[in-house]
C-alpha cells in the first residue's frame, strides 16, 4: 500500500456508510492508517479448545450449535441452552439473567463459538458464557476472524458500538482492508536488520491476527521503534528550522564582570558548574541560537551558574531575561542576582510581578524598552504586551516544563532570535529528557556545593508525633527553623487551605506557644507573602507552616527541619523538591515525612525510596516507573507527545536506540517531509511514509 493509500479515506471501505462514517471521524479515524494505527487494547485466548476430553473447571473455547433451550422456573427462573459441540458433547448454557432476552436469541441450529468456565451439574455446563454467533461466510467456511484464534478487543466509545463499531466491527474492517492490499516499508532496510524489525506489512497483520502471543510483542516493538524514531526525526527538524534563523546578538567569549563574580565568591563553583558554563558559552558561539536546558538537582547552584552565563551578554549591552513560574522564586532570584551584583550599578537588575502599582510598573517598562535595564526577572507579568525589550539576546526560564509552549514563545517573540537557556530543579529521566527535550543540548550539574551533607529523611506515623514535635522543639531551641508543610491539591484545595490555616491554629497556639509561627500559602496577596518571607529569613518566625508554595525558589540556610504532612499524598519527585528547602548549609538537616498508619502499596514505595536515597536522578527514574510519564510531569503543561503504542517506561531502550538511529542514518529528505508529516497528523506522531 502506497503512501497515498495509507491516507485514503474509510469511506471506500464496504460497509463503511455515511453514519459509521461520522462516528468514525468523530474518534478521530479518518483514513486507512488511523484505523490500522488504532491498535488492541488487549487480546483474549480463543483459540479452540483441542482436548477431546473435556474436564470439570477447565475454561474452553468451542465451536458447535443450538439444539434446544427452555425455561425453568422456580424460586429464581434460569435459561437452559443445549449446546452440542463438534465432537457430540452437550454442554448446558445457563442463563440467570436476561433470561427472555437470550431464549429469544438462542435459536435453535444457530451456529456460535462459546468460551468459558466449565462446571458439573447434572451434566456439564458454563454459567453465561462469551459467544460469538458465526454471520460471515468467512466464518462458516472455517476462516475465523472472531474466534478459534487470539482476537484482538479494540478501545471503543458508546458512539462507535451504537454503530456496530464494537471489537467484533474493528475486526471486520481492519480484516479487509489488510486483504486488498500490501503495506510498504517506511524505515531504512538498514536499521531493520540493525534492530532486528518486523516488516511493516507483516507487523499490521500480526498485530491485529497474531497466531501466538510471541508476534503481539514483536509487532508492537515494530510500531512502538517507529514511532519513536519518527519523532526524533521530528525533533531534528525542529533543529533544522531553527538553524535557518542566524544568531543577531552574540555574547562576549571574555566577560570582565564574570571574572570579577568569580574572584568575589565566598565559595568556590564545583567542576560541574564550571562545566556547564564552558559548555553553555562553547554553545553560544555558534551562528545559530542557543537552546539548551540545565539540570540540575536541588541545592547545585543553578542561579549563580545561568548569572555568570548572563554576564557574557550583559557585558555586551544584550538584555538578559529571567523567567519564574512563582512570585517567590522570582523574587529569590532577583535578591541572589542583587546579592553577588549589587555593586556593580551599571548592571540595572529589575523586578517585575504581577500586582504592582501603575506608576512603578511603568517606570520599569520604561528602563526596560530603552536598554536601561540589563537584567529583568519577572514571572508571568512578562508575557504582557506592554512588555517591550530594547534588545533581549537571552531568554532563561526556570522550572521550564511549569510553562507552556505557547508561552515560552510568546518570551522569545519580544527579543532578537534570543538565545534560550531552560533551566529544573527536577530531574527528570533520561528517557524523558529524549523525549520533551530532544532537540536541546543537555547538561547537568550533578554535583552539590562542597560541605554540603545528605538529609536525614525519616518516615514517622502518628505514633511517633508527640516525639517529633519534641525534636522540633529542642533544635528551635538551639537556633535553627522548621518548616511544616501541608498538601495543597488542586482537586480539594478548599479543604487543604483550611487544613494549613487550621494547623497553623493549633501550632501556634497549643504546640509551640513559645515560638513565633507564621503562614504561608499561594492565595495570599503578594506584601503578605513577602513579609512572612522576610521574618522567617530573620529568624523572627521560626517555624513555618506552609503549602508547596516552597517547593522551589526558597533559600533560608538557617532552616534545618523539613516536616511534611500527609506525605503519602505526593509523589517522589516534588517531595524531593520539598526536601531540598533544607540542607542548604554545613549543617545536618533532617526531612520528617508523616502519614496515618495506613498508606497504600504505592506511597509505601515512594516513602521508602525517599528513606533511603538523597540523589534526584534516582529518585526521578523511580518515580517514573510507579507513575508514568504524565502524572509525572503533569498532564497539562508536560508537553508530551500522544505516542499510540510507545510506552516511555517499558520502552526506554527503544527510545535511545531510535535517537541513536535518526542521527546516524536518516537524510536530509527524510527530515524535510517530517514537516508534511508532522502538519497532516497535527502533532500526533502517526507517521506516513
Amino acid at each position: 500500500m502506497s503512501e497515498t493509500q495509507l491516507l485514503e479515506s474509510i469511506n471506500s471501505i464496504k460497509g463503511v456508510g455515511p453514519k459509521k462514517l461520522e462516528v468514525l471521524q468523530a474518534n478521530g479515524i479518518f483514513t486507512y492508517l488511523d484505523l490500522l494505527t488504532t491498535y488492541p487494547r488487549r487480546y483474549l485466548d480463543r483459540n479452540f479448545t483441542k482436548d477431546i476430553i473435556l474436564k470439570q473447571g477447565d475454561i474452553v473455547t468451542l465451536l458447535g450449535s443450538i439444539v434446544d433451550s427452555y425455561i425453568v422456573h422456580g424460586k429464581k427462573s434460569r435459561l437452559i441452552v443445549g449446546f452440542r459441540t463438534l465432537n457430540n458433547e452437550r454442554i448446558n448454557l445457563v442463563f440467570f439473567r436476561g433470561v427472555n432476552f437470550f431464549h429469544k436469541l438462542f435459536k435453535v441450529e444457530r451456529k456460535l463459538v462459546i468460551s468459558g468456565k466449565l462446571e458439573y451439574f447434572k451434566g456439564y455446563q458454563i454459567v453465561h458464557p462469551e459467544y460469538e454467533f458465526l454471520t460471515d461466510e468467512k466464518e462458516e467456511e472455517g476462516n475465523f476472524l472472531h474466534a478459534g484464534r487470539i482476537i484482538p478487543l479494540y478501545p471503543s466509545t458508546e458512539s462507535l458500538k451504537e454503530e456496530g463499531l464494537d471489537s467484533r466491527g474493528f475486526r471486520k474492517l481492519i480484516y479487509e482492508i489488510l486483504e486488498k492490499t500490501q503495506v510498504v516499508e517506511n524505515l531504512p532496510k538498514k536499521i531493520i536488520k540493525l534492530r532486528n524489525l518486523m516488516i511493516r506489512d507483516l507487523a499490521f497483520r500480526k498485530i491485529h491476527f497474531p497466531e501466538n502471543f510471541e508476534e503481539i510483542e514483536l509487532s508492537r516493538r515494530r510500531f512502538a521503534y517507529e514511532e519513536l524514531y519518527y519523532f526524533q526525526l521530528l525533533l531534528l527538524y525542529k533543529q533544522k528550522e531553527r538553524e535557518k534563523i542566524k544568531r543577531l546578538l552574540w555574547p562576549l567569549p571574555y566577560s570582565q564582570s564574570a571574572a570579577t563574580l568569580l574572584k568575589s565568591l565566598p565559595f568556590q563553583l564545583t567542576v560541574d558548574q564550571l562545566k556547564a558554563v564552558e559548555r553553555i558559552l562553547d554553545l553560544a558561539k555558534k551562528d545559530v541560537p542557543l537552546a539548551a536546558l540545565l539540570q540540575g538537582d536541588v541545592g547545585s547552584g543553578k542561579t549563580i551558574t545561568a548569572l555568570l552565563i548572563a554576564l557574557h551578554y550583559i557585558d555586551n549591552h544584550i538584555q538578559v531575561v529571567m523567567l519564574a513560574p512563582t512570585e517567590i522564586l522570582a523574587r529569590q532570584h532577583y535578591e541572589t542576582v542583587y546579592k553577588f551584583m549589587g555593586n556593580m550599578p551599571f548592571l540595572g537588575i529589575e523586578l517585575l510581578l504581577g500586582g504592582e502599582n501603575k506608576k512603578a510598573r511603568a517606570e520599569k517598562l520604561s528602563r526596560i524598552k530603552n536598554g536601561e535595564s540589563s537584567f529583568v526577572v519577572g514571572t508571568h507579568s512578562l508575557f504582557q504586551d506592554d512588555v517591550l525589550f530594547s534588545d533581549l539576546g537571552l531568554v532563561i526560564i526556570d522550572e521550564q516544563h511549569k510553562f507552556g509552549v505557547d508561552q515560552r514563545e510568546n518570551i522569545r517573540s519580544k527579543g532578537k532570535n534570543p538565545d534560550i537557556l531552560a533551566m529544573t530543579a527536577t530531574p527528570i529521566p533520561r528517557t524523558l529528557c529524549l523525549t520533551l527535550y530532544g532537540d536541546l543540548d543537555l547538561i547537568n550539574i550533578k554535583t552539590k556545593p562542597e560541605g554540603r551533607k545528605p538529609i536525614d529523611t525519616r518516615w514517622y506515623k502518628e505514633d511517633r508525633r508527640t516525639g517529633v514535635y519534641n525534636s522540633i522543639r529542642k533544635y528551635i531551641k538551639e537556633g535553627r527553623q522548621c518548616y511544616i508543610v501541608y498538601p495543597l491539591v488542586e482537586d480539594s484545595e478548599k479543604v487543604d487551605l483550611e487544613s494549613c490555616t487550621n494547623a497553623h491554629e493549633t501550632l501556634s497556639k497549643e504546640i509551640f506557644p513559645e515560638f513565633s509561627v507564621g503562614l504561608l500559602h499561594g492565595k495570599m496577596k503578594g506584601p503578605e507573602k513577602e513579609s512572612v518571607m522576610s521574618a522567617f529569613k530573620q529568624n523572627k518566625v521560626q517555624i513555618l507552616v506552609t503549602t508547596t508554595v516552597v517547593e522551589v525558589g526558597v533559600d533560608v540556610p538557617n532552616a534545618t527541619i523539613l516536616m511534611v504532612e500527609h506525605a503519602d499524598r505526593f509523589g517522589i519527585s516534588q517531595l524531593h523538591q520539598l526536601r531540598g528547602r533544607v540542607g542548604r548549609s554545613d549543617i545536618a538537616s533532617y526531612c520528617i515525612l508523616m502519614t496515618s498508619d495506613f498508606v497504600s502499596d504505592d506511597a509505601r514505595e515512594r516513602l521508602d525510596a525517599l528513606t533511603k536515597s538523597n540523589d534526584g536522578y534516582e529518585l526521578s527514574e523511580k518515580d517514573l516507573a510507579i507513575r508514568g510519564p504524565g502524572e509525572l510531569l503533569g498532564v497539562k503543561q508536560s508537553g508530551l507527545p500522544e505516542f499510540k503504542i510507545a510506552d516511555l517506561v517499558s520502552d526506554r531502550q527503544l527510545l535511545e536506540e531510535a535517537k541513536e538511529d535518526a542521527l546516524k542514518y536518516s537524510t536530509g529528505d527524510e527530515i524535510e517531509k517530517m514537516e508534511i508529516s508532522a502538519r497532516f497528523n497535527e502533532g500526533k506522531f502517526l507517521f506516513a511514509n
